[in-house]
């Protein structure tokens, strides 16, 4: 089929199909997700079982090992590894990259139920973790209050919780730190002595007093009417008044063997926000949702709950959604830009504006058709596929700028009619241009088979180059010689204008000189034909020889205005005294960063894992780079360098600064080493 006569002889049906695609484009772009980087799941599953106030040589040799020797046979396992900390045991079974995890799963089920008989019977239930970025948290939130602790914590659980959790794309919000109530029987050995009552016996009564059971069923006339037990106590004096016991004929109240406090739980977290002890909350989303939308909305939400609890301050410590947006719009505007640039590139060369409105045209709907494949594929919006956009632009005009020329050049040599000129020049140059995209797509289509992380993040890469390539051919195939003949003939038509010719006259004779001095330095070459191959082989010697210097890391760094700072102690030191090192930290800290904007302090372990009262961890949020470097103020490096040092011999204390990272939407911190010593 001649593709080319096709297109010329039916003007109305390439422009309405033409159309139609950038029409399903533009729907698909409104609808395409936007993440920083491709959904990325780890091929690991973890198994976390608590047992607490266990030590960690009782938790490895009654949980760690069971569950170790179990998880050693589960098909497809590559390594297993565990570690075993005090009241928690940790057991990962990591497979290779392209492993269905939820079959995976299913076996890690089946061997861990074989082995649950063996664990004590008090343990807790063991549970699967699939890890994957769409895991970490995309948004961090300070609270801080003048009500009671405990009331604050209870308004947070009971009435803020759950307006976040039903946000669509929320999976879940983690709340750190505040004080919880807690109702104590402090019983006094010399009463319970006295009185001959003992603490099982209290503990007994208590349990039975505190129930609410069903009791039955009675019939009444024609209903049957369920009937409970309501045996809960609904106030401390209750307790206080609960008969645990009969001594010389008069009862014995808890009231007489004990102390009943109405307050709140041990405190194993402190979480504070500029200073202030308040309470941390941090919002993940559901895997496959989208980053940016949940945070959005998550957002909108926080807003309303300020309106409705104005005695709450509520801050926002980390968002992901600000970078993703930021990075997903840089890259955006950096391809438009290139677009632009190319386009005026070709009007310089062309000094024709209707010819360079023809391969312009052809740019933004390779793009937008792009687009459309990538909502039917199921990709989203990220510096990934954006990234392999940019670079295609560059590449978009290549093939429309070819056909165009030949097509000028056949008008021009053989005196054809535009509609002629427009078929015999795109098909004189038909193979040539689908060879050449051929050429680039193979270039990149090895990306595709890439295994681990790096072929999940390439891949979208690649297949948007690709997906752009071909757009671009179909793009210089069918609509570039159907808009090259109707331009032909309006130009047949038209005038220049004193301006536009002008702009041709002098512009030519620029051309003409340059084209002088090519031909003058390519003749020279060819005269020194030894020496030039020389000075080429050097070049390339002294390049290959650059490359072992050019340092290599996954992902470059980035600027996002926020740190971590974490500190740990020796096991075992008490919460205050982790808390009060943490206090004399945030001081120094405020004093020494003036770019500082929030500090979130945690201390006594992470959200994620069990607590720690030897560990405090600061996240700091600076403001943007841009507003930084208007004030003259120093980049999220050298603030991060600068705490290094100015921490670097706390006695006592191991002290770690990172660059914040939202790679996966997670906004965590790396290790740069981590070394296993066994």
């Amino acid at each position: 089929m001649n593709i080319p006569r096709f297109a010329v002889q039916r003007p109305i049906f390439v422009t309405m199909v033409t159309l139609i695609v950038v029409i399903f484009g533009a729907v698909s772009l409104a609808r395409l997700p936007i993440d920083l980087m491709p959904d990325i799941t780890f091929p690991s599953i973890s198994i976390r079982t608590e047992y607490e106030n266990a030590s960690p040589e009782v938790v490895e040799e009654l949980i760690t090992r069971p569950i170790e020797e179990a998880m050693a046979a589960v098909p497809g396992a590559e390594e297993v590894t565990s570690t075993s900390a005090e009241g928690s045991s940790n057991v990962t079974v990591k497979f290779s990259w392209g492993t269905d995890l939820d079959a995976a799963s299913a076996d890690v089920r089946d061997r861990l139920d074989r082995v649950i008989g063996r664990l004590p019977d008090d343990v807790e239930r063991p549970v699967l973790f699939k890890f994957d970025l769409s895991s970490m948290p995309i948004m961090f939130v300070g609270v801080t209050s003048d009500m009671d602790p405990v009331a604050m914590r209870r308004l947070l659980d009971d009435q803020i919780k759950f307006r976040v959790e039903s946000i669509p794309g929320v999976a879940a919000l983690n709340i750190f730190g505040g004080r919880e109530r807690e109702i104590s029987v402090a019983v006094k050995p010399d009463r319970i002595k006295a009185m001959g009552v003992s603490l099982n016996r209290v503990l007994e009564v208590l349990g039975q007093s505190n129930v609410n059971k069903p009791a039955g069923y009675v019939d009444s006339g024609n209903f049957e009417i369920t009937i409970r037990a309501p045996g809960e106590f609904a106030s401390v004096a209750e307790i206080r008044d609960t008969i645990v016991g009969v001594i010389a004929g008069a009862p014995v109240r808890v009231g007489d063997i004990a102390d009943v406090v109405d307050g709140w739980a041990r405190q194993r977290n402190v979480a504070r926000i500029d200073g202030r002890e308040g309470v941390r909350m941090a919002i993940t989303k559901q895997s496959g949702s989208n980053t940016v939308a949940v945070a959005g909305l998550a957002a909108a939400e926080l807003e309303r709950i300020r309106g409705d609890y104005p005695h709450l301050g509520i801050k926002v410590i980390r968002n992901s959604a600000d970078y993703i947006n930021n990075s997903i719009g840089n890259v955006a505007r950096t391809a438009i830009v290139g677009g632009g640039l190319a386009v005026l590139i070709i009007l310089v060369f062309l000094r024709n504006f209707l010819s360079t409105l023809v391969i312009a045209v052809s740019i933004p709907v390779s793009i937008v058709a792009t687009f459309a494949i990538l909502y039917i594929s199921d990709l989203t919006l990220n510096l990934m596929t954006l990234g392999g956009l940019a670079l295609g632009v560059g590449m978009l005009v290549d093939n429309s700028i070819v056909v165009l020329e030949n097509i000028y050049r056949i008008r021009d040599e053989e005196g054809l009619a535009p509609e002629a000129a427009a078929e015999k020049g795109a098909n004189e140059v038909l193979a040539a241009i689908v060879a050449s995209t051929l050429t680039t797509v193979v270039v990149f289509m090895p990306l595709v088979f890439i295994h681990g992380m790096a072929g999940l993040m390439f891949r979208q890469f690649a297949l948007v180059v690709t997906f752009s390539l071909f757009c671009s051919l179909a793009a210089a195939v069918v609509l570039v010689p159907m808009l090259a003949a109707k331009v032909m003939r309006l130009q047949a038509n038209m005038r220049a204008g004193p301006v536009a010719a002008w702009f041709f006259n002098r512009s030519e004779s620029f051309f003409r000189r340059m084209e002088g001095e090519y031909k003058l330095a390519i003749d020279w070459f060819l005269d020194h034909r030894w020496l030039t191959a020389a000075a080429t082989f050097l070049v390339l010697a002294g390049s290959c020889l650059l490359v072992l210097r050019i340092d290599t890391e996954m992902m470059p760094k980035t600027d996002e205005g926020y740190a971590v700072l974490s500190a740990e102690m020796d096991t075992g030191i008490r919460l205050d005294i982790t808390n009060r090192r943490a206090r004399e930290m945030e001081r120094a800290i405020m004093d020494e960063v003036p770019e500082l904007v929030v500090l979130l302090s945690s201390v006594g372990g992470n959200w994620w894992r069990g607590v720690a009262t030897h560990q405090s961890q600061m996240n700091l949020r600076f403001g943007t780079r841009e507003e930084r470097r208007a004030a003259g103020q120093r980049s999220t490096e050298q603030i991060a360098d600068a705490l290094r040092a100015r921490f670097a011999n706390e006695p006592g204390m191991t002290v770690r600064v990172n660059e914040g990272t939202s790679f996966g939407g997670g906004g965590g911190t790396s290790e740069p080493v981590a070394v296993e010593i066994r």
